[in-house]
């Protein structure tokens, strides 16, 4: 089977730290110091009490898929994407990756991988846990 490729994302000094971290295998997040909340897509200031008191923590991996979709035509290769809730309780936009694309269900458990982009760094993607 073909692999797909997966474009470069768009990598800024706000986001830099979420990518670097990604070529080391890690999921990072941002914390807010001032109402205690995650948030992603990662931006300096809190989207909630507009703080710039924010921090890069450590996410756990774990999440459950809340909506799913595997797209088949018009593209290259079949693929899914999905929305994972991680355990901090933020919601990513991402692939589920290295399964059955029509065994992933929502309320699925998945766990996070790290796959290759072309000519970027790696993207932190879901496989089942």
């Amino acid at each position: 089977m073909m692999e797909r490729k997966i474009p470069a994302p768009a990598v800024n000094p706000e986001n830099k730290p979420f990518f670097d971290a990604a070529a080391n295998g890690k999921l990072v997040l941002k914390f807010c110091n001032g109402c205690k909340q995650y948030h992603h897509y990662p931006r300096a200031q809190c989207p909630y009490c507009f703080s710039s008191d924010t921090e890069w923590l450590e996410a756990t991996g774990g999440g459950t898929v809340y909506t799913c979709s595997v797209l088949r035509r018009g593209v290259p290769v079949p693929y899914c994407i999905a929305y994972v809730t991680l355990e901090e309780g933020v919601s990513m936009l991402t692939n589920i990756v290295d399964c059955d694309l029509d065994a992933v269900k929502i309320g699925m458990k998945v766990k996070v991988v790290f796959k290759p982009t072309d000519g970027g760094p790696p993207v932190p993607m879901f496989t089942p846990a």
